[in-house]
């Protein structure tokens, strides 16, 4: 694959991590299977805290992984790097031709850095410098309960029972519906009533003026890691008011590595640049 493909497709990539804020399942409205059931208070409780309990212990989490990025009628796909560190950091690298790296994103409590490694550019910024991540109310936390797969909020990184109280619950035959409601924001989340683990997760802002967007996260084929259970499978959906991006992620093995730099130190060489100057050169190769 050429260079600049992959720098295309790191470009796709892009405004599905940092602006991702009618879902594209049904079942997120309507329930599954048989027609939707009340839940009383004890049993909600009950499940939530399962779901909960379903979170991972690992304090990291790393693989190596294939991404498929799907833009209109165009599909790329390329290798990379996944490296996760519980409650610190998450780390994406893509690579060009197996093994140089052309591009990163990083996220941490402080900070989103993107980095383009051809062109030597970078962007470090807090997440409110971030205009969509700051309308959506998008943090460290939400991003990281979207990638480890469980329940999440802003400003908080584990929900404690206590806080579980905020969140809605509509059972259905085969899976359970939980909701919870922040402002123009609005979170759910699809459990399997067995197992209690979370298929999907689904984040939608709604905006009168400039339409609405919504990200869409399907999890599959769960892999034991320790005493919990991991998807190996991410498939991603972000639908702006003009454009639909997909992306999935396919992890090739449940690693846990501790001998790596949690934060990049950006070299000098690189200059600093905007978000939009960096997908413009990217899109323009």
């Amino acid at each position: 694959m050429k260079l600049t493909s992959i720098l295309k497709i790191f470009a796709m990539a892009l405004p599905l991590v940092l602006t991702s804020c009618k879902s594209h399942r049904q079942a997120v409205k309507e329930g599954t299977g048989t027609a939707a059931v009340k839940v009383d208070t004890l049993q909600k409780q009950a499940f939530l805290q399962k779901v909960n309990d379903n979170a991972q212990y690992a304090r990291f989490i790393t693989s190596k992984v294939r991404f498929t990025v799907e833009v209109g009628a165009r599909q790329m796909t390329l290798t990379g790097n996944l490296k996760m560190k519980r409650d610190d950091v998450i780390r994406l690298q893509l690579m060009a031709f197996g093994f140089v790296e052309a591009g990163r994103l990083e996220f941490t409590k402080e900070y989103v850095l993107v980095m383009d490694r051809i062109n030597k550019l970078f962007l470090k910024v807090p997440y409110a410098q971030v205009d969509f991540l700051r309308n959506c109310n998008i943090d460290f936390n939400v991003i990281q309960g979207l990638f480890w797969n469980e329940l999440f909020q802003p400003r908080v990184s584990r929900p404690t029972d206590q806080q579980l109280k905020n969140y809605s619950m509509k059972a259905g035959s085969d899976d359970t519906i939980i909701a919870m409601e922040d402002g123009k924001l609005s979170y759910r989340w699809l459990a399997d009533n067995s197992t209690a683990r979370v298929k999907m997760a689904n984040v939608m802002y709604l905006d009168k003026f400039r339409g609405n967007y919504q990200l869409n996260w399907d999890y599959d084929d769960f892999q034991a890691n320790n005493r919990k259970f991991y998807p190996m499978n991410h498939k991603i959906s972000f639908q702006t008011p003009g454009q639909e991006i997909k992306f999935e992620m396919l992890l090739n093995y449940m690693g846990a590595e501790e001998d790596w730099e949690t934060r990049t130190e950006v070299s000098s060489k690189y200059r600093q640049v905007t978000i939009e100057e960096i997908l413009q050169r990217f899109m323009s190769l």
